[in-house]
């Protein structure tokens, strides 16, 4: 029989079912492909497409789910072509958690991703002989790791590498292809980042117990009665990482990966709010605050840097702050100059396009021309119209003590020590100290106090002592007679909040420590804070104390700190 007699044969209501299978398979790989064309930066712009998008892929899910049988005889429907209509689906969520920094997003990403891994969609791909198809699985295992990543969930990630592994070893086995070495530094990075902490907190089993470090219903001291601080929220951050060496996965650095954390709080099931991202009208949403958008910058160029700089600070609302964190390489400058205006003092390196000289340090040779990307204090003045907060992690973080404030809006820098002491264990490709202060204070005084591992009873009680410190340290800001007012307008919000409670217990710590002595290692702030009433304050080095006492290290610290400047 011919295959236009086979055709024939068909039933109308099954040959309908076909055609409007591929419709919107089709359609939904026009819309998904078209994703790649929307502008990265802007927040609205981008919304209604995405709704169309998702639109499409929830009616082409339910359809192939209510006529498999069909699909399965007539279209010859095969199960790794389910498990791409999955993980475009998870990509989606993944994408729409990016855009809009909800993190409920990602536990629906992680709820698709699962359902390819349990009902083994990908299982039969390695029968076929087209290595394309192996990829489509290795590149959703990667996509799935991430998810895992921002999730916490690393028993799952430890499963997932290890399948990954295999899958890996078999295709590179099968095909002879030249992206093995490519799939080799996935694993290799991916297994580095979950080793990124320098401590474990214990169970009684021994087995590790996985800590969050978003922002929980606790986590940032409240506001008492008689605090008067400002009514500002967080509302854009853009987060920038370019560290050498810096331990990295998917084009997120460890750095980058805690900060994002630290901005974000902790997720919690739509399901059973909403169907799709960006359909829910605003009466649905939840009641909770928002998280504060945010772009993940890469290694951007400086023209990348400004534009999506440029675009937070159109859209940010009124009584909002922008944040910069900047963790990157120091460029310093060369010789000494005339003057000392807001490009003399270097600043820190966004995109290392070429090799590095010496590793962190950077050195014009021609020393009348400035690094083509680096960012300087002034780059970032025109910003400085409306509040704004600064966090740079850097050998080269002075660089922005020399800020000038030129417009009276509240302005606020956070900078880490230019360098630590030797006798500290270099942790650098594990990230940054001075972050890991901002993202898991404990995990960072640990780590110093030369502590890798802790039982959680422990661990718990400390963080129980730690939420007291934040506490007292919220009085110590707000009681202030001699603060910067910027500090209070900025303390109204529980994120920001947060970041300076917790770089007051990390400067007030690393003054105390018997080997950090030099002034390079110490954390400063635009503008100073007051130091007797802040970071030496008899009463807080009293609680460091007192938790290095609950930890039995207390012999690391010096007791008369005061006395001994």
């Amino acid at each position: 029989m011919s295959s236009g007699g086979a055709e024939d044969d068909i039933p109308q209501g099954e040959r309908k079912t076909v055609t409007d299978f591929c419709y919107l398979l089709d359609k939904s790989k026009q819309l998904f492909n078209g994703l790649r064309d929307l502008p990265q930066y802007g927040q609205k712009q981008w919304q209604s497409y995405f709704g169309r998008t998702f639109d499409v892929y929830t009616k082409l899910w339910k359809f192939q789910q209510q006529h498999r049988q069909v699909l399965d005889n007539r279209y010859g429907l095969k199960r790794w072509q389910i498990g791409e209509i999955a993980s475009k689906i998870g990509q989606l969520y993944y994408h729409y958690y990016l855009r809009t920094s909800e993190t409920s997003y990602l536990n629906e990403a992680f709820s698709f991703y699962s359902a390819i891994r349990q009902r083994s969609y990908y299982s039969q791909v390695n029968k076929e002989d087209r290595p394309e198809l192996v990829v489509k699985k290795l590149r959703y295992y990667a996509r799935f790791i991430v998810v895992c990543l921002l999730l916490n969930k690393m028993d799952v990630v430890k499963d997932l590498v290890k399948e990954l592994s295999d899958e890996i070893e078999d295709y590179t086995h099968r095909f002879n292809t030249e992206d093995q070495v490519e799939w080799n530094l996935v694993l290799q990075e991916v297994a580095a980042f979950i080793e990124a902490d320098p401590v474990m907190v214990l169970n009684d089993d021994n087995t590790i117990v996985i800590t969050s470090n978003r922002l929980a219903e606790t986590g940032a001291p409240l506001l008492e009665q008689g605090m008067i601080v400002g009514q500002l929220s967080l509302a854009d951050a853009l987060i920038i990482g370019n560290c050498n060496n810096q331990v990295k996965f998917s084009e997120l650095t460890v750095d980058m990966f805690r900060m994002l954390q630290a901005l974000e709080r902790e997720p919690m099931n739509l399901a059973s709010q909403m169907n799709k991202p960006g359909m829910q009208e605003s009466a649905d949403k939840p009641t909770r605050r928002e998280n504060p958008h945010k772009y993940l910058l890469y290694k951007p160029t400086f023209s990348q840097l400004y534009t999506f700089l440029a675009a937070s600070f159109k859209e940010l609302p009124a009584n909002s702050v922008l944040l910069i964190y900047l963790s990157a390489t120091g460029v310093f400058p060369t010789g000494r100059s005339d003057s000392e205006g807001p490009y003399d003092f270097g600043g820190v390196l966004t995109n290392s396009n070429r090799d590095i000289i010496n590793g962190d340090a950077i050195h014009k040779r021609n020393q009348s021309h400035k690094e083509m990307h680096c960012l300087h204090p002034g780059d970032l003045y025109p910003f400085t119209r409306k509040p704004l907060f600064i966090i740079v992690d850097s050998s080269n973080s002075v660089a922005y003590k020399n800020f000038t404030n030129l417009f009276g809006q509240p302005l606020v820098c956070l900078l880490s020590p230019t360098a630590y002491p030797k006798a500290l264990q270099d942790q650098s490709q594990r990230g940054s100290l001075f972050t890991l202060f901002l993202n898991n204070p404990l995990m960072a005084f640990l780590f110093v106090s030369g502590l890798s591992s802790m039982r959680r009873g422990l661990w718990e009680k400390c963080q129980e002592y730690l939420r007291k410190i934040n506490r007292d340290i919220a009085q110590l800001l707000t009681h202030s007679r001699s603060i910067d007012q910027a500090f209070l307008q900025f303390f109204g919000d529980e994120f920001l909040r947060l970041l300076l409670t917790r770089f007051i217990f990390c400067s007030a710590t690393m003054r105390m420590h018997k080997i950090f002595r030099e002034t390079r290692n110490y954390p400063e702030s635009y503008p100073q804070l007051p130091r007797d009433e802040t970071v030496e304050n008899p009463h807080l080095q009293k609680h460091i104390l007192e938790l290095a006492s609950i930890l039995d290290v207390r012999n690391v610290f010096f007791e008369n700190t005061i006395d001994d400047y």
